[in-house]
């Protein structure tokens, strides 16, 4: 009877470490889940800190080119649509500026032309004005501070970009006093 009870319990000790010295089996795949985010930017506008003209006599008109106007959008969007628009303030020159020492907004024609920088991105891209003659008025003389739409995109997805060279042509009244005319003409995306 010991016996017996001795080769069981050697048995089952045997059987106990063939299991623990027995790796387990390998599968023959393994996933691992991998994270990482995309992060969203902003939607900017940059445009010249200053222009200057040139010159001209009243009764004429005074035009040029501002510089790159540029749109950049890194908010990495479903939807990447924008609209950037123009205004402006009236131009004027003097200590405390007269009727004749002022030209006001809506005497200022802008025309964005097409692009000159990009695009890049998907979606579509459209000047506000494509030429000379499609050139608006910065104000409409009635409803002040209007704004001009300067370019617009469409649709598309993620990022974006699109720089243009806007003209101002400046007319400049007959009865204007001679001087060195200042404005401020601000550009806006949204």
């Amino acid at each position: 009877m010991h016996t017996r009870r001795i080769l069981a319990t050697v048995a089952s000790a045997a059987t106990a470490a063939v299991l623990v010295g027995t790796p387990a089996l390998a599968d023959p795949t393994a996933d691992t889940t991998v994270t990482f985010t995309v992060n969203a930017g902003t939607l900017d506008i940059t445009a010249p800190l200053s222009a200057n003209l040139g010159a001209g006599a009243p009764g004429t008109d005074i035009s040029d080119q501002l510089g790159t106007v540029e749109v950049t959008d890194t908010r990495a969007s479903a939807d990447a649509s924008w609209v950037a628009t123009v205004t402006s303030t009236d131009f004027t020159t003097g200590v405390t500026p007269t009727a004749t020492e002022t030209i006001a907004a809506e005497l200022v024609d802008y025309w964005s032309g097409p692009a000159t920088v990009g695009p890049t991105g998907t979606g579509t891209f459209t000047e506000g004005q494509t030429a000379a003659g499609d050139a608006e008025p910065l104000n409409d003389g009635v409803t002040p501070n209007v704004p001009v739409t300067a370019f617009t995109h469409t649709g598309g997805t993620g990022n974006n970009s699109v720089g243009w060279n806007p003209t101002l042509v400046v007319h400049v009244p007959l009865a204007n006093e001679a001087g060195l005319y200042t404005g401020t003409v601000t550009h806006s995306v949204a």
